[in-house]
């Protein structure tokens, strides 16, 4: 077996990059510690830094014979893990804010519904009340509500005033506000979905 210990970075690396496993173990011992004490320093994680060395080591040993360094055997090992941990980081981000997104979207989905909800409950109940009020009162208020006739026009299609079909609304609305304990403006705007 090739003693390796004493060799230098450039001649190691020259050496990984035709294949030489015992040239890439002497790498590896002699950066991995380094490598993995720069990671933990910036990600304040052991298994996360201990992750990124490993992963750094793998690549570098998948890619051995495309390694084309431009600076020192260091200063790439030094690079490549900085880069990881900022693409580590950067994902750590996109993933955070895609929970946050789901969240949020799932937050305001559950209001919706709940909203609906409450919602049709309430029209249903609306329409409930509209129905027990008394035959004449109520026609004159579905008229007026749902079909939007004007006052006149109930008065001419029923053969009362236009006073007396004012009247009506009138007594509809006060009575529907009382039993439900809801504005007007709400009554209307159920009515008209």
């Amino acid at each position: 077996m090739k003693v390796f210990t004493k060799r230098p970075d450039n001649e190691l690396a020259l050496l990984v990059k035709k294949g030489n496993k015992e040239a890439f173990t002497e790498l590896y011992n002699r950066y991995w510690t380094v490598l993995f004490l720069h990671a933990r320093k910036m990600l304040k994680d052991d298994e996360e830094a201990k992750d990124v060395v490993q992963e750094l080591f793998v690549h570098l040993w998948n890619r051995a014979d495309t390694l084309d360094l431009n600076s020192s055997i260091a200063a790439y090992l030094y690079k490549a893990v900085r880069n990881k941990i900022y693409n580590l980081i950067a994902h750590k981000r996109v993933v955070n804010d895609y929970q946050q997104s789901l969240i949020s979207f799932l937050e305001e989905g559950e209001l919706i519904t709940e909203e609906l909800v409450r919602e049709k409950e309430l029209a249903l109940i609306i329409e409930q009340e509209i129905q027990l009020l008394p035959p004449k009162m109520r026609e004159v208020f579905e008229l007026s509500r749902r079909q939007h006739l004007s006052y006149k026009e109930i008065g001419a299609k029923m053969g009362i005033s236009d006073h007396t079909v004012k009247r009506q609304v009138s007594n509809a609305l006060s009575i529907l506000r009382t039993k439900l304990g809801v504005s007007t403006g709400l009554i209307f705007l159920l009515l008209c979905k």
